[in-house]
Formats: C-alpha cells, structure tokens, sequence
C-alpha cells in the first residue's frame, strides 16, 4: 500500500499558507534583491523578537549555524567539545570540521537527551565547550549545563535545531545559552522551503564575527578581514520563513495536542512514551517511542500506509566516519537506544480520523 498518512506533509502547510507565501515571494521577485536584503532584516528582527535574543544572524543551514558558532568561540584544533551520542550527524561534524575533538556523554534512556549528571566527569584542561542537543524538540536540562559552563568557564552552544519555539523555565531556550543553532531545513517546526540556518546570542562579539565569517571574512566589499565561508540566507527563504514565523505557535500547539492524545490512547502498550516535564515545553518535532520491536512496527505501519522513521539506526560513536577516533568508547544507553525509537506522525495538520487510525494500528500491533 502506498503511503496515506506520512511522517511529515509540508505540502498541506502550503496550501493553507499560499496567498501569504505568494505574497511574500512576489515581493522577492519584484525588488530584485535576493541577497542580504530588508527580507533578511525584517525576519531576523522578528526572530529577535520572538526569541528575546538580541542579535539574529540568518546563515545557510543549522549545520553552518554549528560551525560559525564554534568558529566565533574560538574553538579549534586542541579543543574538546562535550555533546551527546545521539542525534543527527551534523553536531559532532561541526565539532569536527573546525578541528576540535568530540566528547561524548551517555544519555539518559528515558528522554534520549544528555545525562547532565555525567556531564562534570567529562569537563578537561582542554574542554572549552558543551552542546547540549534539544532533541526531538525536548530541551535539556539548561540549568544544570549553564551552572556548570559557569563553574568551568564553558560556552554553551544549544543545538536547537530541532526545538524551535521551545522553552525552559518560562523562557525560549535561546536565552540560556551563549549561541543558539536553528535549522529550517522544510520539515523543522519552522521550515522553509530549501535550506536555510540561524544563530541567536546576545553577545555583541559574537554577533560581529559570526556577519563576518558567514560572507567570506569582508567588512567592506573586496576587504577581506578574516578567511570566511558564503553562509547566508536567501531574500526568498527569509520571506518565506517570516511569514511562517507568524504561525509556529499555532503549529506547535497543534504538535502538542497530538502529542497528549498519542500518550493518552497509547498508554498502556508496551511503548516507552514520551516524557512530560513541568519545566520544560516539548514542541514534539518528532513524536518518539521505544520498543524493541522498531523495526518490526514500522514495517507493519507502512504496510497500512502508516510512514514511520527510526530516529537514530546507531548512536553517533558508532558511525563508521568516527571509528578512528572513537571505537574505544562505550555508551551503553545511546547503543541500546539505537535503533528502538521510532516517530510516528505528529504534524500539526493530522486530522482526527489520521490520529484515530494510526493509533487503532499501532494497537493492532501489538495484539499480536
């Protein structure tokens, strides 16, 4: 059977914004101004607003985000950064594309996220960062990991890639770290329609170096200050994502709506659920459970035209790009969460019948 509910459908968040995205793209098309513009401009100040951030730098994608924030800390060769084993490849390849090494912390197997309890034995002479990781739109512990990046004079770079809109204690999780990393590949809870990235801090250095990194290192057109990268955000994703911009806390309402009924009617089959805490906002990029049965239900689902994905086949130290460097090390909660966590579909336009029959489905299962 071909797939009748998928994991994600942009395209039905399209329809419903098309006269807006006309719009907005027509406007692009008609300035003629498709790099650096007031699009630009306009959207990063909206992001400054809705993040209470004070400097929004629009880059090409999340992973660039990663690279120019590690770049503007002044992290290099010599370096270790600390991260978690598991979530998307980029985070631990942005440690290494400036050079630094990777350091890994076990995760906690109940929210997948940072076990910040281990996070102290980790910090070295040579330690000079952490990213924690807000994975599957869950933020990690943000008070424990700024207390210690105070202890030990760490910067904090949030990967919040997969986070947009959530909070911790009451605020946007951009607030607690030092350089916040956003993607708005299309399927993010703020997605574009191509790539796009951002970095929000309040850090005025920061800030400057990261505009002068993301357009080849240039102060003033054919200066050159510093070795750069082309890292920028285009006119046309920038108009696009400020109108979408205006309905990410609609959309992530509607997340956490699903989400609730999905615990609800789920409760009671042999599937680690996502976990609820009081002071922290899960905006559900992805819906994940557990079972070691992964595999297995999500062959089942697709049979009945259910689309699934297994979010993560192995845990990053495993990876067979890392195995040099990192093949001594043991993980055991990120190894034997690997390949167990499946998402279901979660997106904010899932109609009641979608919700009704994934979950008859997914129950179904596991009757047999």
């Amino acid at each position: 059977m071909g797939i009748l509910i998928p994991l994600m459908d942009i395209k039905r968040q399209q329809e419903k914004l098309k006269n807006e995205l006309d719009e907005a793209i027509k406007r692009v098309m008609m300035c003629g101004e498709f790099i650096a513009g007031q699009e630009n401009q306009r959207f990063e100040e909206k992001m400054q607003q809705a993040t209470s951030t004070k400097y929004a730098i629009g880059v090409n994608s999340g992973t660039d985000a990663l690279i120019l924030s590690l770049k503007a800390a002044g992290i290099g060769p010599g370096d270790e950064v600390i991260t978690t084993p598991y979530t998307f490849f980029a985070t631990v390849e942005a440690i290494l594309q400036v050079g630094a090494r990777p350091v890994f912390v076990d995760i906690d197997p109940s929210s997948y996220l940072m076990e910040v309890s281990q996070l102290e034995a980790a910090v070295t002479s040579k330690t000079k960062a952490i990213i924690p990781v807000h994975l599957f739109g869950l933020p990690v512990n943000l008070a424990e990991i700024r207390r210690l990046s105070e202890l030990y004079d760490l910067v904090v770079i949030q990967d919040s890639c997969q986070a947009a809109g959530a909070t911790f204690q009451g605020r946007p999780v951009e607030t607690w770290g030092d350089l916040s990393c956003l993607s708005f590949y299309p399927t993010k809870n703020l997605g574009g329609c191509g790539d796009g990235g951002m970095i929000l801090t309040n850090n005025a250095a920061y800030a400057k170096t990261i505009r002068l990194l993301k357009t080849h290192g240039t102060y003033k057109k054919y200066h050159h200050s510093a070795v750069g990268y082309n890292s920028r955000l285009d006119e046309i994703q920038a108009a696009i994502l400020s109108v979408k911009l205006d309905h990410l806390k609609t959309w992530n309402a509607e997340r956490q709506r699903n989400a609730q009924q999905f615990i609800r009617e789920l409760a009671g089959l042999p599937l680690q659920l996502p976990p609820q805490f009081n002071d922290r906002e899960h905006v559900y990029h992805l819906f994940v459970v557990k079972t070691e049965r992964a595999e297995a239900l999500k062959a089942y689902l697709q049979k009945y035209g259910i689309g699934t994905g297994i979010y993560y086949p192995l845990a990053l130290h495993q990876q067979k790009a890392l195995e040099n460097q990192q093949s001594h090390i043991v993980l055991p909660q990120a190894e034997a969460v690997a390949g167990q966590t499946i998402a279901f579909p979660i997106f904010p336009e899932l109609t009641d019948n979608e919700k009704a029959y994934i979950v008859d489905k997914v129950r179904e299962f596991f009757s047999h």
